[in-house]
């Protein structure tokens, strides 16, 4: 694990993300108050992946922290897909519930896509039901993937306009490289993506001026990768005997970076408290519409 870095240049996401839990603790107890509405969230956790059960409890912790109820439904590993559509259903229709989050990856046997699609848009905080992801496509954000809006507001909290940049997205999953580049698109930024079959990376990283990297490889980006005075975020996470890395060498890039974001401690728990902000959203929405 590396060590923390008081460096200015390192994004305290910690610190960020304190400063939203903290606007939305203020919003859940005024939404009480006004409306007589506690915002809900469930969590679906199929199998025992350690990752996955490790951000499901820390999930649950910011919850408790912002005054949000919450519920953990955790299934086997070998839980049929059908199921698992069958729990979503009852959750979309319970009114004291108002986000659902599906936490990925989910078991071989399981079609993430098809499940993400039974989560109703006004719950899905987590941004991959395909019409909350169409309508970031067509530039009409809602619930997007929190993650990528982390990245973006980390930008704006350090007034970088991406407008005109030239931004490197490095992985393209569905979960942060597609989206954060949409995103970015989004703001006019001009974007490139790169994923394992790219010839020649460090030619496409060396000329960013926002590298994002979010592919899982440990150390795959160096000093001799990234440009002077770049901005980077990174998303990556490798887990060995119990630690988390990231996939920048933050050591070695940090002398030549305007900002970087350090693993742990950058954007993730900027996810998290974002994955709060939009169960207070959702709540909000629901409660007039009821």
């Amino acid at each position: 694990m590396q060590q923390e870095v008081t460096d200015p240049r390192v994004i305290d996401g910690k610190k960020l993300a304190q400063d939203i839990e903290a606007k939305v603790k203020k919003g859940v107890a005024q939404l009480e108050k006004e409306r007589g509405v506690k915002p809900g969230l469930a969590t679906i956790l199929v199998g025992e992946h350690p990752p996955s059960k490790l951000y499901v409890k820390l999930k649950h912790w910011a919850s408790k922290r912002v005054g949000i109820y919450s519920e953990d439904h955790k299934l086997p590993e070998t839980e049929v897909q059908e199921e698992i559509i069958n729990l979503i259903e009852i959750l979309n229709k319970r009114p004291e519930i108002h986000g659902i989050l599906v936490q990925l990856p989910m078991p071989g046997h399981i079609d993430e896509r098809t499940v993400m699609m039974h989560i109703a848009p006004q719950k899905d905080v987590d941004g991959f039901n395909p019409l909350n992801m169409g309508r970031m496509f067509i530039g009409s954000e809602g619930f997007v993937p929190c993650t990528p809006e982390g990245i973006v507001r980390a930008l704006e909290h350090y007034d970088i306009d991406p407008r005109g940049k030239d931004v490197v997205v490095v992985g393209h999953s569905n979960v942060v490289g597609k989206p954060a580049a949409m995103m970015l698109l989004n703001r006019n930024a001009t974007v490139s993506v790169c994923h394992v079959f790219t010839k020649d990376l460090k030619s496409h990283t060396a000329r960013a001026d926002i590298l994002i990297v979010a592919t899982g490889v440990r150390g795959l980006i160096k000093a001799d990768m990234v440009k002077e005075e770049a901005i980077v975020f990174d998303v990556g996470i490798t887990w060995m005997d119990g630690k988390v890395y990231g996939d920048v060498e933050l050591e070695d890039v940090l002398p030549k970076v305007k900002l970087v974001s350090p693993v742990p401690g950058g954007v993730g728990p900027m996810t998290i408290a974002i994955l709060m902000e939009h169960t207070l959203s959702a709540a909000r929405m629901q409660s007039l519409d009821s």
